[in-house]
């Protein structure tokens, strides 16, 4: 099976700039993870290094994207999952004040 995303780019727009669609798409859900992910935050300048260690390996993964794995599907739902488990995570403790 192949990326429903990669299938819908090529269909509506062709192969032109599908590189940088899918590394900014790819580095916004990379980021999103992180921060939903991560519970600790970190000093200006680790996450300065952690962003730009982000963005160089998000290449990696858009390289998989483009290969037509469901990366971008997966990083879209990791975001979603991390999302809901912060919301309810906020809503208990909410609750507990």
């Amino acid at each position: 099976m192949g990326s429903i995303i990669y299938d819908l780019y090529i269909e509506y727009f062709g192969t032109k700039n599908i590189i940088w669609f899918f590394y900014i798409v790819n580095l916004i859900f990379s980021i999103i993870a992180f921060k939903l992910g991560f519970a600790r935050q970190l000093p200006l300048l680790k996450s300065i290094i952690v962003y730009i260690l982000l963005a160089i390996g998000v290449v990696i993964i858009t390289i998989f994207s483009l290969v037509n794995f469901p990366i971008t599907e997966t990083l879209l739902i990791v975001s979603i999952v991390l999302g809901i488990y912060r919301f309810r995570l906020h809503t208990e403790r909410k609750n507990r004040q």
